[in-house]
C-alpha cells in the first residue's frame, strides 16, 4: 500500500495497520514521510491511551507494519491495494497514475481518494485502467471505520456523498439568506433533529417508516413535498453579508483559531468513534 501523507494518506496508513496490513507511505519529499510517521506514531498511542485504537494489535503492533519509502518501485512492489492521496490537482493526479501504470501487475488495485475529480479524467488512457477505481472515504476517514462500501453505478460530478451534503448545505444557506433562522438554529435542527437518525437510517428509509410503506408514503405526501420544493431559491453564492453572518454566528461559538478548533475537531471525533460502537452494538443486537 503506498499512500500521500495528509491527514487523508495517514489515515489510510493507520486504517490499513489496524487491520493487520503492511503498509508504505510513499512521497517524493523524504520529510514529509518523516513527519508522517511522527504523528501516525502520536494518533495511535493517543487512540489506544483511550481506548479507542481499532483493531485487534496493539499500537506497537500496529505501527511496526508502517514505514516510509521514497522510490515509487520500491513502494509499490508486492502491493495488493495502492491508495493515491495527493492533492485535488488533475494533473499531479494524472501523472502519479501514469508512473505507477508503468511498474504495477496486472493484479494490483489502483485506487484515488479524490473527492471531485472524475475517474474518466485521471485514468484515461492508462494499460491498466481496468484495476483503477475512486475510493474516497468520509471525512474523518478513521473514524468512520469499518467503512461501508458504497457502488457509484454512474460517474457524476461530485460522486454521491457530496452531492447531498451540498443540497442540505444550499439550502440551509438560503434559510439563513433569507432570514427566516439563526445559524446556530439551523445546525441545531440537523444535529438535534434529522441527524439523529440519519446516524441510523437513511432519507428513503425513513419516508418508508413515516407512513404505511414507500408508496403510501409518496400517495400522502408527494404534492405537499413538490409543493415545498418548487419555493427553492436558486444556488447560493456564498458570500457577502450571509457569509460574515454565518462566519460570526460559527465563531461566537468556536472561535476560528487553531487552538480551538482543533479542540472541537477532536471532540468531534471522539463522538463519532462514541456513535460508531452504538451502531455496531445496535447492529448485533
Amino acid at each position: 500500500h503506498t499512500q500521500s501523507n495528509g491527514l487523508i494518506g495517514r489515515s489510510w496508513a493507520m486504517l490499513f495497520a489496524s487491520g493487520g496490513f503492511k503498509v508504505k507511505l510513499y512521497d517524493i519529499e523524504k520529510q514529509q514521510i518523516t513527519n508522517a510517521l511522527e504523528n501516525i506514531r502520536k494518533e495511535i498511542k493517543t487512540l489506544e491511551q483511550s481506548g479507542l485504537l481499532k483493531g485487534s494489535l496493539s499500537s506497537d503492533q500496529q505501527l511496526a507494519l508502517i514505514s516510509g519509502c521514497t522510490d515509487l518501485k520500491m513502494a509499490v512492489e508486492g502491493a495488493m491495494h495502492i491508495q493515491e492521496c495527493t492533492p485535488e490537482n488533475l494533473e499531479l493526479k494524472k501523472k502519479v497514475f501514469s508512473q505507477l501504470d508503468l511498474i504495477v501487475d496486472d493484479k494490483v488495485v489502483l485506487s484515488s481518494s479524490t473527492s471531485c475529480l472524475l475517474p474518466s479524467k485521471i485514468f484515461s488512457g492508462l494499460k491498466h485502467v481496468k484495476q483503477c477505481i475512486v475510493a474516497h472515504p468520509v471525512n474523518p476517514p478513521y473514524y468512520k471505520i469499518g467503512l461501508s462500501p458504497v457502488r457509484i453505478l454512474k460517474e457524476i460530478d461530485g460522486m454521491i456523498l457530496t452531492r447531498i451534503q451540498y443540497a442540505i448545505i444550499s439550502e440551509a444557506w438560503r434559510l439563513v439568506d433569507e432570514g427566516l433562522v439563526s445559524p446556530s438554529d439551523l445546525d441545531t435542527v440537523m444535529s438535534d433533529g434529522l441527524g439523529m437518525r440519519y446516524a441510523f437510517i437513511g432519507p428513503l428509509e425513513t419516508m418508508h417508516l413515516n407512513a404505511e410503506g414507500m408508496l403510501n408514503y409518496c400517495e400522502r405526501y408527494s404534492e405537499g413535498m413538490k409543493h415545498v420544493l418548487k419555493t427553492f431559491g436558486p444556488i447560493p453564492d456564498f458570500s457577502g453579508a450571509t457569509l460574515e453572518n454565518v462566519h460570526q454566528a460559527m465563531c461566537a461559538h468556536i472561535p476560528a483559531d487553531p487552538a480551538h478548533l482543533a479542540a472541537r475537531r477532536q471532540w468531534r471525533d471522539e463522538c463519532l468513534m462514541k456513535l460508531a460502537k452504538l451502531k455496531s452494538q445496535m447492529q448485533a443486537e
